[in-house]
């Protein structure tokens, strides 16, 4: 099985969604150095169950996507680091931190574009979408712009909505653990639509 370098963070990485790293810690220093040699050059991201992203001895899920690098700045300070999401996979089992965390993984069985729903993924698209304007409405500082664009790609696209939905880390966790593209749209469809009247109902509650 293949052994993947790991970047543990405090977000959850879906396919398709971009990755902006800055990276000042010596050990991922080094991973970085490691897998630039590599092709692909990837290494693997999964949620911090407990514990921060500094220091070491977190526990994690076992659930993550591989990150291509796309590019690598090192301007003074932090080495900058852009990266997408690819593919899925569980970890088997963790290696030694040592020099940087390593896991045994297996690739999770890839969604197929052809079972796309196409009215299921605009009426999710929709809910979404209007979830980000609400929440912009509401002056509240919003981690991607309500017009941002997405892939026309119908798979990519449907990981993408998942990926900008306002959801806290562990309803994100939940979608990247979405067993077919049925349940993916389905479930961020159900989940922001959830929120959207939470946030309906707390504002009218403090009115």
């Amino acid at each position: 099985m293949p052994i993947m370098p790991m970047f543990p963070l405090g977000s959850v990485l879906f396919p398709s969604m971009p990755l902006a790293l800055r990276v000042f810690e010596e050990r991922y220093l080094k991973m970085m150095g490691a897998i630039l040699d590599q092709e692909p050059s990837e290494f693997g991201v999964v949620l911090i169950e407990r514990g921060s992203e500094v220091g070491g001895g977190e526990h994690r899920f076992d659930v993550g996507t591989t990150a291509r690098v796309l590019q690598i700045e090192a301007p003074e300070g932090p080495l900058e680091v852009i990266a997408r999401g690819e593919r899925r996979f569980r970890v088997i089992s963790w290696l030694e931190d040592d020099p940087y965390p390593r896991a045994e993984i297996e690739y999770l069985e890839e969604f197929s574009a052809s079972d796309v729903d196409l009215v299921a993924l605009a009426e999710t698209e929709e809910t979404v979408r209007t979830t980000l304007e609400y929440l912009k409405g509401l002056d509240l500082s919003l981690p991607w712009p309500t017009e941002i664009e997405l892939s026309d790609d119908p798979l990519e696209k449907a990981w993408q909505l998942a990926g900008i939905s306002p959801l806290g880390t562990l309803d994100h966790q939940d979608l990247l653990n979405s067993s077919n593209l049925v349940s993916l749209l389905e479930t961020t469809h159900k989940t922001v639509n959830e929120a959207l009247e939470i946030f309906r109902l707390t504002r009218s509650g403090d009115e």
